[in-house]
């Protein structure tokens, strides 16, 4: 019965609008193979209708005026030449693809050796009842680090908790979940994510003013701050707002909040076994996994602050000096999680020996099979979009209309907060979205100065919020059965009308966060600020569309 629920919702109001709607949109793979077609076609007229601009950075040797950028049609024999010929180049330097399987090669050791799951556990399992939900929301925003973890083991873990306590076990699901995917880019540290996001903005970055190397870390105290504004909204909206609109909890109430073992029904076995008590292998786990972790670190900080210092260019200019340490980042990430998984899985015996370390890696690119499919059909979408030269005139004449418009920097910033929580409505995947709109989005905010990095940050605090309320999103269903194991009759509706006030206190938030960001002009990182001197060297007057 949960089943139907959760996969044939009443198609009425705005939900079922969504949902209709979203459900019409093809797969991402698909929707960028189309968007592949309407750019070969869009190309061709822009190329018969001669639009262009000038290049905002390189002269024209022979006129000593600023280069014209012409549209190129994506149907020329040079280009359909580079499409064929160069397939297996522009799939492989994809820069999200290096960055992300790198990382995931670690992670994915964590996630299988069972670290993740245990920390999680261990760090909500025994929390003191006043400090319940802040607890939660916490672990649910560090958990993102462990991907998919996070929905299956914590999610009901809080539920069942709650329930311990004589709480409303849907308020602390609510809360979990409104931790783990509404704080989906909020976290103490960068991770896979990062790795994902930056990729793409590198590789849009580049379509324009070439060679560029992303900042892991560039959003670093970003989304460290966002941690600790998201923390106290989802502590108020589950304290004071969902709890008491469901009720004291009663699980005796017919028809209402009976658990599965009232009912005669099995529980789910993922709640039962992420509420057991920490076993002694787990616990030293922990602990030989907190120590490979200092490790790390502290080899880091050797290989940055000792003999030699490889990581620091001291022959570079003064800010530029770092550079070589952000860019270690992603294999230091992938070092600390490798580790910290393979130190936690000898302790509490879920790794044998090196040959299982081995499966446990090839496991984690089996889970990347979708992303490589999705990869692939971006990373040409991309590609295509800079052959064609149309990411350079939007970019250079969009610059110069938002800069005729007179609008502030922290007004542009906000609009793409709002922007990307209504695509994330009908769109879910995160990179999938930011490939997309980083394209044109991340070069025409540089030629208004504007970094990479804040562009980036605003993109991802829209993304989240809405996660949580879209029927779209892939976890959405199973959310629902996790509530329907304590309340029968909770239907989508139900989950969506519970979800909506996080959505909207997160949005508010993350928007009210972004726009202070940037009128403060704060660091989003090291080494990374909200503003950057424009790269444009002319700065364009009009329009350079040809007639």
């Amino acid at each position: 019965m949960a089943d139907n629920a959760a996969t044939t919702p009443a198609q009425k109001g705005i939900l079922g609008w969504i949902e209709r709607s979203g459900n019409k949109l093809p797969d991402p793979v698909f929707l960028f193979f189309w968007l592949i077609a309407g750019l070969v076609a869009i190309s061709a007229i822009a190329s018969l209708l001669g639009w262009s601009a000038l290049h905002p950075t390189e002269m024209d040797e022979a006129t000593g005026q600023a280069r014209v950028i012409a549209a190129t049609s994506l149907l020329s024999p040079e280009n359909i030449r580079r499409l064929w010929v160069e397939m297996p180049a522009t799939f492989t330097h994809f820069h999200p693809l290096g960055y992300v399987l790198v990382v995931m090669l670690g992670a994915g050791v964590a996630e299988r050796a069972g670290l993740f799951g245990t920390a999680m556990r261990a760090g909500v399992r025994n929390a003191p009842t006043f400090l319940l939900t802040p607890i939660v929301a916490l672990v649910g925003m560090i958990g993102n680090l462990a991907a998919d973890a996070a929905y299956v083991v914590l999610i009901p873990l809080a539920g069942i908790i709650f329930h311990a306590a004589g709480r409303h076990p849907v308020a602390g699901i609510a809360a979990a979940f409104a931790g783990v995917s509404g704080g989906f880019s909020a976290n103490l540290l960068p991770g896979q994510l990062d790795a994902l996001l930056f990729g793409i903005t590198e590789a849009s970055v580049e379509t324009v003013f070439g060679d560029f190397t992303a900042n892991i870390a560039g959003n670093w105290y970003f989304i460290a701050a966002m941690t600790g504004v998201f923390l106290p909204v989802i502590w108020y909206v589950t304290d004071r707002v969902i709890e008491p609109r469901l009720g004291p909890w009663n699980a005796a109430m017919a028809g209402q909040g009976v658990s599965p073992e009232q009912r005669g029904e099995a529980a789910p076995a993922v709640s039962d076994e992420g509420d057991r008590e920490l076993t002694a292998p787990e616990r030293r786990g922990l602990r030989m996994a907190g120590l490979a972790v200092l490790f790390v670190v502290g080899l880091w900080l050797f290989f940055t602050l000792g003999p030699g210092t490889p990581l620091i260019d001291e022959t570079a200019t003064p800010e530029a000096r770092l550079t070589p340490f952000y860019q270690s980042l992603v294999a230091g990430f992938f070092l600390l999680f490798l580790l910290a998984g393979w130190a936690y899985g000898k302790a509490a015996g879920t790794i044998d020996d090196h040959r299982g370390l081995v499966k446990m890696m090839a496991g984690a690119m089996e889970d990347l099979a979708y992303y490589l499919v999705l990869a692939f059909a971006a990373a040409h979408f991309v590609a295509m979009f800079a052959w064609s030269n149309l990411g350079l005139i939007l970019a250079v004449n969009g610059a110069d209309f938002l800069g005729n418009s007179g609008l502030p920097s922290w007004a542009l910033l906000g609009a793409i907060v709002v922007v990307a929580a209504v695509l994330n409505i009908f769109v879910g995947s995160a990179s999938a979205k930011w490939a997309l709109l980083a394209p044109v989005l991340v070069p025409m905010l540089m030629l208004l100065g504007i970094s990479p990095e804040m562009a980036t940050a605003a993109y991802r605090v829209g993304d989240g919020a809405t996660n949580i309320i879209t029927p779209l999103m892939v976890y959405f269903p199973l959310i629902l059965i996790f509530c329907q194991r304590w309340q029968k009759d909770f239907g989508l509706g139900s989950l969506a009308a519970t979800m909506l006030p996080y959505s909207i206190g997160l949005l508010l938030a993350g928007l009210a966060m972004t726009i202070g960001w940037v009128m403060l002009d704060l660091p989003l990182g090291p080494g990374a600020g909200v503003f950057i001197e424009s790269p444009a060297t002319i700065q364009p007057t009009g329009p350079a569309i040809a007639e």
